[in-house]
């Protein structure tokens, strides 16, 4: 920083100061002017005069009261202007004493609004120049009346100048911090909801493999003594489940991984070309699925299908969990206009109920069901869950075909 700012910096922080040295500078000013003169015709040439001992007190008094210009700029400029209107009334008009009225409008001006400006302007004008005109020594045409014309007029202009262009930057700096803001705020938005999918993705992925692992390590426990190869195959269906949990969650975790860190493992989103696949991992874990499907091979975006697969997979989760050994699961998949309806009947005990189902989210503790409102809440689709008639349960997801970037020029559907 240079010695100019620094100086710069503490005038500032002092204004009270800032005033005082300019009111000093302003008093010597207009002393010096008081004791000179033009001489001839043309004014080119100065003598020295005695000044009026009435002038150099009304000079005085007008620079103490600049001293207080930013506290009370309109006290201060009545006080200057009274000074000005008695010089040029009972005075040398050709003293001085105006500097201060024109630095004290100047001031007015530049913190003030402009219909302020106008109105204190106008009536500096004209009774300063008014009085000089009409009721000061000289002509009313003589040059030192004109001048308090010209000066009080600068002075306001000048203020009002300064006054816009600090608004200006202020509307700039505004815009630019509300800009920082919304920028801060905007990534903020999206860092919780890219945390809230992933966190979606993890429940579904863990939920679904862990209760076929579950069953299927029962099975074996169950089993082992008397059926051997029975054993081994629920087994080998809880490696197999345990490879496809470890598949997703290392590429559903790869999404968390710095740039340029080495790249993870990803493998195509699930969806509903992958509903077999899905129907048959439960079938193999005991619960008997059934699949229909009336879609006429739409082609869905990515987010609607991967939507509508994990849906499915959480609904036929929640079957096998809390449904009984006995129930069965119905999934279709049907076409209704612009729309993608899934739907998972099963006819599991009356009693059984997902968690979170049937009103609050939270009332059984559990993330399944909130997490498929949400998914399909985020594509402006609709979910209804609840218990059906008679036992069972029964979840009904609405997805649109077409999401808003679909619709905006990516492919959305091919019928």
């Amino acid at each position: 920083m240079s010695t100019l700012e620094r100086a710069r910096c503490r005038l500032k922080a002092h204004p009270l100061a800032l005033d005082a040295a300019l009111a000093a500078g302003v008093l010597v000013c207009m002393v010096a002017g008081s004791f000179v003169e033009p001489r001839g015709d043309n004014g080119v040439s100065w003598s020295l005069r005695t000044p009026d001992p009435l002038s150099l007190v009304l000079i005085t008094f007008g620079a103490v009261a600049l001293v207080f210009r930013r506290s009370a700029p309109m006290t201060v400029l009545a006080l200057t202007g009274t000074f000005a209107l008695v010089e040029c009334v009972t005075g040398d008009p050709r003293a001085p004493v105006a500097m201060c009225a024109v630095i004290a409008l100047y001031t007015v001006a530049s913190t003030t609004d402009r219909p302020t400006t106008l109105r204190a302007g106008l009536l500096t004008m004209t009774v300063l120049t008014g009085a000089s005109m009409l009721a000061g020594p000289l002509p009313w045409y003589a040059q030192e009346n004109l001048a308090i014309f010209a000066w009080t007029g600068i002075g306001a202009t000048a203020g009002d100048a300064v006054r816009s262009r600090r608004a200006v930057v202020q509307a700039i700096r505004d815009r630019a911090d509300r800009a920082e803001r919304t920028r801060e705020e905007e990534a903020r938005r999206r860092v919780a909801e890219e945390r809230l999918r992933i966190a979606r993705d993890l429940h579904d992925v863990v939920a679904h493999h862990i209760a076929l692992v579950n069953v299927q390590a029962g099975v074996a426990a169950h089993v082992m003594d008397k059926r051997p190869d029975q054993a081994k195959e629920a087994l080998a269906h809880v490696r197999e489940a345990s490879r496809s949990a470890l598949n997703e969650l290392r590429a559903t975790v790869g999404l968390l991984r710095q740039s340029g860190d080495p790249e993870a493992p990803t493998e195509p989103a699930p969806g509903l070309d992958r509903l077999d696949e899905l129907a048959g991992t439960f079938r193999s874990a005991g619960l008997q699925v059934e699949v229909a499907r009336a879609d006429q091979d739409t082609t869905l975006p990515a987010a609607v299908d991967l939507a509508a697969y994990r849906v499915i997979q959480e609904a036929l989760t929640n079957v096998q969990k809390h449904a009984g050994s006995e129930a069965k699961a119905e999934v279709s998949v049907v076409r209704v206009g612009p729309h993608i309806e899934v739907t998972v009947l099963d006819n599991g005990r009356p009693a059984a109920m997902p968690s979170g189902a049937g009103g609050s989210p939270d009332s059984g503790g559990g993330h399944g069901l909130l997490g498929m409102r949400e998914r399909v809440t985020a594509l402006r689709g609709t979910l209804t869950t609840g218990p059906r008639y008679g036992g069972g349960f029964r979840v009904h997801a609405i997805l649109p075909v077409k999401t808003r970037t679909a619709a905006a020029g990516e492919p959305g559907e091919s019928v």
